[in-house]
């Protein structure tokens, strides 16, 4: 494990202290668990797969001109 410092503020340092004992842990338990459990939602949240990546980038390209592929000069040279 690595050792790090963490300044909270006193309200959600009461709850820590709070959950630990009730659950009888030490406040460093409460707070690993707490951390694991956030972070996987997290990650879970912001993984995404190569087709909804595609399905992204189709949206973007649906809302531009419809006659890009004929007048691409026109709309990058004017």
């Amino acid at each position: 494990m690595i050792r790090t410092q963490v300044y909270l503020p006193e309200e959600l340092y009461g709850h820590i202290q709070l959950l630990a004992r009730q659950d009888r842990k030490v406040s460093a338990q409460v707070i690993r668990e707490l951390l694991t459990t956030g972070l996987k939602k997290v990650v879970e949240e912001k993984k995404t797969n190569a087709g909804d990546a595609l399905l992204r980038l189709a949206k973007i390209g649906a809302q531009g001109p419809k006659d890009l592929s004929i007048n691409h000069d026109k709309y990058l040279y004017g």
